[in-house]
Order: structure tokens, then sequence, then C-alpha cells
């Protein structure tokens, strides 16, 4: 399942799925430091009004909101490029040699930074290991991500989500 030449691992699948649970709860059984951060939604009222950006020292910010004004828009969320700027990429710059990265997620809000899609091609290009979501489908942009030589792209549905096998392989790879 995991190929030797696929430093880089990227889980995808439908909203909802469990990918981001997945990843956290990969990232705690790993030895190895890990640097990055998560998207996760804001929710007022009992229903979606946005997204957040928590990075794994701690940072916090807001990738998009439905308040937000923003010629960058996906449905109703105005996307947030300064928070993207400068809390997430900045979260993606490894510091020590083995650090992993984490990335949740590469999708269109983020994309529309031209700094994080830069930042992102850099780390991937480098020796540090990526892990983290990306989009189920996408722009050219993604699509050309997810077709790197280096990049594993492993589908997570709500019934392989907690399957051993998935974990154990996804851990395997990680080191």
């Amino acid at each position: 399942m995991i190929e030797d030449d696929s430093k880089n691992i990227f889980v995808t699948g439908p909203p909802g799925c469990g990918k981001s649970t997945l990843i956290e709860k990969l990232i705690l059984r790993i030895e190895k430091p890990v640097i990055g951060f998560f998207t996760r939604e804001i929710r007022e009222g009992g229903r979606r009004t946005g997204f957040s950006i928590t990075t794994l020292d701690g940072k916090k910010g807001v990738l998009a909101h439905e308040k937000i004004k923003s010629r960058f828009k996906v449905g109703k969320y105005g996307v947030n490029l300064q928070d993207i700027d400068q809390i997430a990429v900045p979260s993606m710059l490894p510091a020590e040699p083995d650090e992993i990265v984490v990335i949740d997620e590469v999708g269109k809000m983020e994309c529309f930074s031209s700094l994080f899609r830069e930042t992102l091609v850099k780390i991937l290009d480098s020796d540090h290991l990526v892990f983290g979501s990306i989009a189920q489908k996408g722009d050219q942009f993604i699509q050309k991500i997810k077709a790197r030589d280096d990049i594993l792209v492993v589908r997570v549905t709500k019934n392989n989500r907690d399957a051993p096998e998935l974990i154990n392989h996804l851990l395997s790879a990680l080191g």
C-alpha cells in the first residue's frame, strides 16, 4: 500500500469522512517532531459560519468566514489571505532536519494564496516529509500536486478511517 518512493502522504476523501481526525490521531503516535496546521469548522449557533486555522504550536486564525468581505470566495465564505500567509504558511517552515510538516489541508481556500502554493512546492521538493489532507477535487494546481511521483494519495472513507491496516501502513510510512 505504501510505496517506497512516496515520501509525502496526503489523505483525501469527501468532507466529513474523518481525514483531519485521522491525521491528528497519527501525529500523536509518531516519534518525530511535527509542525504545521489544521483547519476546523467555526460553528455559531449550531451552524457552520467559517473555518479556522490552528497551528501545532498554538497560533490561531481565521481561514474563511461568511462575514469576511474578500474577492476570494468559496461558496458563501470570504477567504482570509492574511491569516493564511501570516499564520498557516510560517507554521509550514521546518527549522530542524527531521521535522514532519503537517498540512490540513491543501484545498481551494488555501490555494488562493500564492505564498501558500509556493511554500508547499518548496517543502515538497525538500527532504522533509509532508503529511496532510488534500481536496478530493481541485483545480489544476491541486491535481498537479496529487500527480507528483513523490506523493502517495490515500483515500479515506467513513468505513476505512479507523481500520488498523490503514493506520499501521500510514504509521510505517511516517517513520
